[in-house]
């Protein structure tokens, strides 16, 4: 295992092991190669920023922050972001991790794929969703160095047709459970990959809302499907 790619320090303690393994053990190369270097691009990020951040936190919300699309969660119908951040909880939990830590990476993994939020949050949260940006689409590519780039890609390899491989991954992780894709962009993924999906429309369920059945409202109602359930039930947080 690499412990130190162009200035980056991978975390090397029993934890950080224990985790790697299991994530080793868990998800394909593909995901785990990129979570390896959306770790990498979140730590250049902060250093580059002058963002102070917990390596170890910052380490475990990258390892973890994909797993929910891995074949054990094949039946979940929970987002795949909060099956990652459940995981990530449980595995902290079980090493003696304080809840306030905890807290950090379940909001990192659970929001990664929520723009617009992180960004304003703990540095740990903000950094996963801008390593995830740039690994999957190039978010701000040009702020790396071409060393960099090659030095982390020599150590965590990037597949030839990665592209595709990681939309197949997200499809495969998201085509069982495609409601909980409301609300973020993982529905492009299901738009793409099938070709009978149907994009829930927030406009068509305000209008078809109850409240639009009161007396004198009728005539606004249209049909449409009801609000999915994201897994915002409380026994599914942090």
């Amino acid at each position: 295992m690499h412990t130190d790619i162009s200035g980056i320090r991978i975390p090397d303690s029993k934890l950080a092991r224990e985790m790697t393994q299991f994530i080793r053990d868990t998800e394909s190369d593909l995901l785990f190669h990129h979570s390896s270097r959306v770790y990498c691009w979140g730590v250049l990020t902060g250093q580059r920023s002058g963002l102070k951040f917990d390596t170890e936190l910052l380490y475990a919300a990258c390892m973890f922050h994909d797993i929910g699309l891995t074949p054990r969660y094949e039946a979940s119908q929970l987002r795949f972001e909060v099956d990652g951040a459940n995981a990530a909880r449980d595995f902290l939990r079980g090493h003696g991790i304080g809840e306030h830590d905890i807290e950090t990476v379940w909001n990192a993994v659970a929001l990664h794929t929520t723009p617009g939020i992180p960004q304003f949050m703990r540095a740990e949260i903000a950094l996963v969703q801008a390593g995830a940006g740039m690994d999957v689409a190039g978010r701000g590519y040009h702020q790396f160095t071409d060393a960099q780039r090659e030095a982390v890609v020599a150590a965590f390899p990037r597949e030839a047709d990665f592209a595709h491989g990681i939309i197949d991954a997200f499809h495969q992780g998201m085509k069982h459970r495609p409601d909980t894709t409301f609300g973020t962009f993982n529905d492009d993924v299901l738009a793409f990959k099938d070709p009978g999906f149907e994009r829930i429309d927030m406009c068509t369920i305000i209008l078809a809302s109850q409240w639009n059945h009161r007396a004198g409202c009728a005539h606004h109602a249209h049909s449409a499907p009801a609000v999915p359930d994201t897994g915002t039930d409380p026994d599914h947080t942090a």
